[in-house]
């Protein structure tokens, strides 16, 4: 699904970053609220939302996941697709990385090969492009530090969601207010298809939040790390493919190495995962 939602993003290019984040945040809080309202399950909401601890903590996930959408969504309009998946193949590493530095997670060799051909491959695009790849280090560390506090969070995937969404709804709705009697809102100015899809994107932002804080919960941070580069892989191929962003080979070869880590610390999860079976 993430991989996937520069196409949808593409649908609403003519709306500014900000505002996206807006909708996103509202409309997901509304998808999110009506869920828990259908299955009953508004008191665990409410139970999430009365534990302070609780509380200060689904704040901060919000604070991490709101600069990781702004982030995204600029990158996308202006053309940094390509850019902002490199964050997402990074991101699985930074998940290794908090849980050594956060959660005591030991590394074994092959890991730590794998994080030193990352490491290399960020340093090495550095060079090569002549700056820091900002756009790929804000997504991966603010979505990497996103998947750890909610995995460390004592509550439910869609009731956290909703809570995190909850709190920023007022910030958001107020934003949206603002712009509608400055004279620069997008929604009811530009068509219902705009519309649409901008009301949509809560629904596509609920989704696989709700999924991916559901796994985080029941799987370890390290295999959370193994499964995220499907994503960026998909949205990769539609920078270079759809968007016809330019690839270059001498910057292909920052990505390889990054590739490469990936590669290690996949096969070295699945060796891992065959000798727990048999023993």
């Amino acid at each position: 699904m993430w991989g996937l939602f520069p196409l949808y993003l593409r649908g609403i290019a003519s709306v500014p970053p900000p505002q996206i984040i807006a909708h996103r945040i509202v409309w997901c809080s509304v998808f999110v609220l009506a869920w828990l309202a259908i299955r009953r399950e508004l008191a665990a909401f409410g139970a999430a939302f009365a534990a302070r601890g609780v509380v200060l903590r689904l704040a901060m996930s919000a604070l991490m996941v709101s600069i990781n959408w702004l982030v995204y969504v600029w990158a996308v309009q202006n053309g940094h697709v390509v850019d902002a998946s490199l964050g997402y193949f990074i991101n699985p590493l930074v998940s290794v990385l908090l849980g050594v530095v956060a959660l005591h997670e030991r590394l074994n060799s092959a890991q730590k090969v794998a994080v030193s051909l990352a490491a290399a491959g960020v340093v090495y695009l550095t060079i090569v492009v002549g700056r820091l790849p900002w756009i790929a280090l804000a997504l991966a560390l603010s979505f990497g530090m996103y998947g750890f506090i909610r995995k460390v969070v004592a509550v439910d995937a869609v009731p956290g969601l909703a809570v995190e969404t909850v709190l920023l709804t007022p910030l958001a709705g107020c934003y949206l207010l603002w712009c509608q009697a400055q004279g620069s809102s997008a929604f009811g100015h530009q068509g219902a298809t705009v519309d649409l899809l901008l009301v949509g994107s809560g629904l596509a932002t609920a989704v696989p939040l709700a999924l991916f804080s559901f796994g985080a919960r029941r799987i370890p941070l390290s295999t959370i790390g193994l499964i995220q580069y499907i994503g960026p892989s998909l949205q990769l191929l539609i920078g270079i493919t759809v968007f016809g962003e330019p690839f270059p080979a001498i910057r292909a070869l920052g990505f390889v190495m990054i590739w490469l880590a990936l590669a290690v610390y996949v096969a070295d999860g699945l060796l891992r995962t065959r000798k727990a079976e048999r023993r």
